[in-house]
């Protein structure tokens, strides 16, 4: 009988294009359940954050529906935890974004606008990949590979959490991680080949966490 495949949960605060995250997921062989219980967090053996819109109103959301604290418990017991988009923002200290807010705080660092001068933002469309670490998040990606972006703000992490960046004006951004704590800026379910396989390292990452 072959093995069951691996399951995350993918939570949902009301912020994300979550159907799409979850079928990219089951497209690279993973079981994902979309969830707003804090009980399933607390149980998952890898956790997804999403999330499109603005930072203050996610951390806001994240809280009143109580996710905050199982989020970082979960990382602080070495849960997989992946970050995408604004989910990748909210990983952080704070952000600058509508007046300012406190994040989740599991990655040092702010996030403040994307210094961009005589281009548009919010930055959407395709910019490539700039490797700037090892890590198996980022294994088989090669280095200009193309994927896809919507934000008009980006991390400023530590330099030791800085996994892959990309240019928009500035270089920025596009990959972060510490230890079971990851994070993209891109969307990598919008992403093609390269984002799939993200998504794929992850789900392989999360599975030798659990073995």
């Amino acid at each position: 009988m072959s093995a069951r495949p691996p399951k995350l949960t993918i939570a949902d605060y009301g912020m994300g294009n979550l159907r799409s995250v979850a079928k990219a997921f089951e497209h690279v062989g993973a079981r994902a359940l979309v969830s707003a219980d804090p009980a399933d967090l607390a149980s998952a053996p890898a956790i997804v954050l999403p999330g499109v819109g603005a930072f203050p109103e996610a951390m806001r959301e994240i809280e009143r529906r109580g996710l905050a604290e199982p989020i970082r418990a979960a990382a602080a017991a070495g849960t997989p935890l992946l970050g995408i988009c604004l989910g990748m923002q909210l990983l952080f200290d704070s952000s600058a974004e509508h007046g300012g807010s406190a994040g989740l705080g599991l990655l040092g660092g702010a996030v403040e606008r994307l210094d961009a001068p005589g281009l548009k933002l919010p930055h959407i469309g395709w910019a490539h990949l700039r490797r700037e670490a090892d890590s198996p998040l980022t294994a088989g990606i090669d280095d200009g590979e193309p994927v896809y972006f919507v934000h008009s703000y980006a991390a400023r992490p530590r330099a030791e959490d800085l996994l892959a960046s990309a240019e928009h004006g500035e270089r920025f951004a596009a990959v972060v991680g510490r230890g079971a704590v990851l994070g993209t800026q891109f969307h990598p379910e919008k992403s093609g080949a390269a984002g799939l396989r993200m998504l794929a390292n992850f789900v392989t990452a999360a599975t030798a966490a659990r073995a």
